[in-house]
């Protein structure tokens, strides 16, 4: 059974910080170089000197990114730039954001503890491939802040969404702790909920339910890596230790503003010849429909193209630019390619995933990729919008581009719930949780969770 509880949060101090809009950044994993460097000088107190430090020549053992970030975490506590919640609470949560067909949709979430539990149990389940590397550096920040400074991205199964129907009437009640545009425009609120009776509500309904991570992959299997480093170095750890719970940001997979974006590939690296060929390779696995354009049509082209895409959503059917190439193409898998390649290694639930066909078939049959070269982000970058990858390979700043249409929840539930992992870079859940609303500090003598 998921324990999902409420907790004493770590918040900025309104009084201190007047516009909360310049503190709080996305997830460290999403911000390129240029937005660390805004995000610092934004703001002496921006959350990214904790989640994301500058790097320098002069770094050593004890002079980090990560010692600084601790440095910082703790002195923003003694200065009440940061202040801990009087009492447990849930933090109910909002974002008010465009889709790409510009309506406004808000997604609501709440930010709670939830205990933490191997994968093999079946509560708490995974979907994407993680990297050691990643999680090794995100270790040594936990070691040293001893804190989750950003709650993993979590959904859960409620039909008539009755837990977050009753987080709401309780925040109509009351004023929002927080209310806020970023720096994308996007309006964020959060209520801080204390009462009892919804507190005990939503631990009892939550009891059986099973969480999907959705993002935060990384920092959930670090918190599994943290809590198993601390209690081998703590006589005094217990099953009360806070580190046995991770702060988590947790929303309905039924809830209407739930939305999940494509991740388009583009590569680079790759010789003239191996491109040109591209396409008469894939002709073996393919139909392929050519869109060819001059500059003057392009962008009618373009736009044709992407509808086209589209439309044969449910086709495994992946769109393609090619460098130096006055064409577009619509790739759609010729019948039971997939199966009679890969059925015997790959189940029917990601057999079924343009990403799969993508990695497996593209990648690695067509094109060669081993999977040091899918690992590679120098060679293979993402983009959620497509336009930016067609520009990418307009401009020469990329080999080809790689359009795909979103997974669906649908797809991410099966295949999580069979025990299975999706390429990189599956799904991309819009908008991403922000970062700096709540805190937990996780290192303390053993007690009540709080």
């Amino acid at each position: 059974m998921a324990n999902i509880t409420p907790f004493k949060g770590i918040r900025y101090n309104p009084e201190k910080i007047k516009n909360l809009a310049d503190v709080y950044t996305p997830p460290y994993d999403v911000i390129s170089k240029t937005e660390q460097q805004y995000f610092y000088d934004r703001h002496p107190n921006n959350i990214i000197r904790l989640i994301l430090g500058i790097t320098t020549a002069n770094d050593t053992d004890t002079d980090n990114p990560h010692t600084r970030a601790s440095n910082y975490f703790n002195a923003w506590l003694s200065d009440n730039i940061l202040l801990q919640g009087p009492s447990p609470a849930i933090y109910l949560t909002s974002v008010q954001f465009s889709t790409n067909n510009h309506d406004s949709v808000t997604r609501y979430g709440m930010i709670v503890l939830a205990g933490l539990e191997p994968f093999e149990k079946g509560i708490i389940l995974p979907h994407e491939k993680t990297f050691s590397k990643v999680k090794s550096e995100r270790l040594n920040l936990m070691k040293a802040c001893h804190a989750n400074f950003s709650p993993i991205f979590s959904l859960y199964s409620d039909q008539k969404n009755t837990i977050l129907k009753r987080l709401k009437e309780q925040a109509a009640k009351q004023l929002p702790d927080m209310d806020f545009i970023d720096y994308k425009g996007l309006r964020h609120g959060l209520w801080r909920i204390t009462e009892e009776p919804v507190l005990r509500f939503v631990g009892d309904a939550m009891a059986d339910k099973t969480l999907f991570i959705a993002d935060g992959h990384h920092r959930y299997e670090t918190a599994l890596n943290y809590r198993s480093w601390l209690s081998k170095g703590d006589p005094d750890f217990s099953a009360r230790h806070p580190a046995n719970f991770v702060m988590m940001y947790l929303s309905c997979m039924d809830e209407p503003g739930l939305t999940i974006l494509p991740a388009h590939r583009m590569l680079k690296g790759f010789d003239n010849s191996t491109l040109d060929s591209f396409v008469r390779k894939a002709e073996k696995y393919f139909d392929i429909t050519t869109l060819t354009f001059n500059e003057n049509d392009k962008k009618e082209i373009r736009n044709k193209f992407l509808r086209s895409l589209e439309a044969n959503s449910s086709e495994k059917t992946i769109g393609i630019c090619i460098k130096h190439h006055s064409e577009f193409y619509l790739l759609k898998t010729k019948p039971k390619v997939m199966e009679q390649l890969f059925s015997n290694e790959l189940s029917e639930s990601l057999i079924n995933l343009d990403v799969t066909v993508l990695t497996r078939l593209v990648f690695m049959e067509i094109l060669g990729l081993d999977q040091e070269m899918l690992d590679n982000e120098k060679m293979i970058s993402y983009t959620s919008k497509a336009e930016e990858a067609i520009d990418a390979v307009a401009s020469n700043s990329c080999d080809i581009a790689f359009i795909l249409n979103p997974t669906k929840i649908e797809q991410v539930k099966r295949v999580a719930e069979e025990g299975l992992i999706m390429p990189r870079k599956a799904t991309y859940f819009y908008p991403k949780v922000i970062v700096g609303q709540v805190m937990h500090k996780l290192f303390c003598k053993p007690g009540p969770i709080g």
